[in-house]
């Protein structure tokens, strides 16, 4: 059994379709991807930002809240006694000291209180001298500006661990007395900062960190892999040296990914926030795997539907193709059956009809071969001794002449030239001047046999000898005016033929003035050029009437095809015939 291979029209079909289903989901999934992408990352950023400014607002309290502890501990009796005058006896130094130690503030790693009698104050382990609190510095770190609290991150050259810490600072002013301020400074360890960022659970995956209006970074939490560039670090500095204050960034891009950033105004601090380019993307592939899956699915789907869709009309092509194929020209039983409620049932109805066509022509060329055959056995038969039917006229003619027979030899001449010319050697063209003497001489024996019945007149206005014709056209055309028009007369007959050019074409007239032709007859003849030729002879089934004219225009229309011109036209005084050739009335492929 011969395998069914995919018909080419359905590759095609499910090629062409394959291909814009494909066009489709790129150009939709690429306009799904950037409408995603741009929404998630702005729901990201949005996120973050909202973390980052939420911390920069805790960095705002915690400056307010260090702010009003410096102050309670400037209001404090004890702190304000230790600048008068007099100052403090050993036990109120030693209760001071502890003082600070117990102040509303967590995540103080050091404190230290030097009055304006250069006594210091820390801790019960610390042992500062004043000339070490010379030393270390922090004696001109704070600015003239007395009732304000300062941060400022730098190394503990103060407490002796040389390591980078976060001081708060401020002067300790008397609030009674004019006297020189004293200096408060608190060292605060890691957690104080990082309590910001603790409290945000869901900054883990982001990038976060505080830097100074100096540039110095006071903390860094950066996630696992992440690593900051030189070019952010340096936009990160300059947005906190901006003097601005709040949010001095919001979804700023860097390389890293993007910015947020939040400047805390008294102390100068500016807590920013970094979102991966990791963290952007992550949600964005799943995504993309979603997508990748509906798409996926979407295609397998279009694939099996297409194949379902198309095998719906390839099919009956394919069908149709085949019994194409092994159409062998001899067997017409074998009819497309399809039923699509398409055009397809059309084409399988106009095949249907072109088998029962061929048939039918198959069967009327073997049918006309039959009678062709038929026809040239008769002119072989009736051409098998034409000189002896001549040389018999010749001795009848002679007996005549002997006899004094005027009329008889008349005839006999006639018919002599009548025959030589209808048998023409086989031929089927003729000059004009041979049919023009062909159909006189059947004129001039018809005169014989009617008595006085017609005259007859013959014009050719072209060069007789040089344009040609299909022979035996007028003498019917005669024969039809004698028994049809003039039946019914006497003696007063017509018969005129004229041969011109007209338009470049060869025309042929032959009236009559005997009875008219009926106006149903003339209409029915005049319509005979547009019935195929096969279908002529059943214009006229009875074969009494028109049978010459069925003759004719067969072949004509064999012999010149379509551009030849036959019709009748009745008149006041008689009917009349009309002939257009093509040409000079020879057909191209003969002499």
């Amino acid at each position: 059994m011969r395998k069914r291979k995919t018909s080419g029209i359905q590759k095609k079909y499910l090629m062409h379709t394959l291909a814009l289903l494909i066009l489709a989901l790129l150009l939709s999934s690429i306009g799904v991807w950037v409408y995603v992408r741009k929404n998630m990352t702005s729901v990201i950023v949005d996120k973050y930002e909202f973390m980052n400014e939420k911390m920069g607002i805790s960095l705002d309290n915690l400056y307010k809240k260090t702010d009003d502890v410096t102050a309670e501990c400037i209001t404090d009796d004890s702190v304000q006694k230790s600048l008068r005058t007099k100052g403090l006896e050993n036990v109120e130094k030693s209760a001071l000291s502890k003082y600070f130690a117990y102040i509303d503030l967590e995540h103080v790693a050091e404190y230290c209180y030097v009055d304006n009698k250069e006594n210091v104050y820390t801790k019960s382990y610390s042992n500062i001298s004043y000339e070490d609190f010379k030393e270390s510095g922090f004696k001109d770190r704070l600015s003239g500006d007395y009732a304000r609290t300062e941060w400022f991150f730098t190394g503990d050259t103060l407490f002796g661990t040389g390591e980078e810490a976060l001081f708060i600072g401020r002067h300790v002013r008397s609030m009674d007395y004019a006297h020189a301020p004293g200096m408060l400074f608190f060292k605060m360890n890691e957690q104080f900062l990082q309590g910001l960022v603790e409290d945000e659970e869901s900054m883990e995956e982001a990038a976060v960190g505080i830097v100074d209006s100096g540039g110095t970074f006071c903390m860094q939490n950066y996630p696992e892999g992440f690593s900051m560039t030189k070019a952010d670090r340096e936009e990160i500095v300059s947005l906190a040296g901006s003097g601005k204050s709040g949010i001095v960034s919001g979804g700023l891009r860097l390389q890293g990914g993007v910015l947020q950033a939040y400047r805390q105004k008294e102390s100068g601090l500016t807590i920013f926030t970094i979102v991966p380019n990791s963290v952007l993307s992550r949600g964005l592939s799943q995504i993309l795997l979603v997508l990748i899956g509906i798409y996926a699915l979407v295609m397998l789907i279009a694939v099996g539907v297409s194949l379902y869709v198309s095998r719906i009309f390839t099919r009956p092509i394919q069908k149709i193709s085949e019994e194409m194929e092994n159409f062998d020209g001899k067997d017409f039983s074998h009819k497309v059956d399809i039923h699509t409620d398409t055009e397809l049932d059309k084409i399988g109805h106009s095949y249907n009809e072109m088998l029962v066509n061929i048939e039918q022509l198959l069967n009327e060329i073997k049918k006309q071969e039959k009678e062709l055959r038929t026809s040239e056995l008769h002119v072989l038969i009736n051409q098998i001794n034409p000189h002896f039917l001549y040389n018999t006229l010749d001795t009848i003619y002679m007996l005549a002449r002997m006899n004094g027979e005027e009329v008889t030899m008349k005839m006999i001449h006639a018919l002599s030239s009548y025959l030589r010319l209808s048998l023409s050697k086989g031929n089927d063209i003729v000059t004009v001047a041979d049919e023009l003497e062909n159909v006189k001489s059947y004129m001039e024996i018809q005169q014989i046999r009617n008595a006085d019945l017609f005259n007859y007149e013959i014009d050719c206005q072209v060069e007789a000898d040089k344009r040609w014709i299909l022979k035996l056209i007028l003498q019917p055309l005669v024969e039809n005016a004698i028994k049809h028009g003039f039946n019914d007369m006497f003696d007063g007959g017509f018969i005129r033929i004229e041969v011109k050019e007209l338009q470049g074409r060869l025309s042929l007239t032959v009236f009559n003035n005997g009875t008219p032709m009926s106006r149903e007859m003339v209409d029915k003849i005049n319509a005979l050029l547009k019935v195929p030729i096969v279908e002529l002879k059943k214009s006229f089934p009875d074969k009494e009437h028109g049978y010459g004219i069925i003759n004719i225009m067969t072949r004509l229309r064999l012999k010149y095809g379509e551009d030849v011109g036959f019709g009748y036209e009745v008149q006041e005084d008689g009917t009349k015939c009309c002939i257009l050739l093509p040409g000079d009335g020879k057909q191209s492929d003969e002499i």
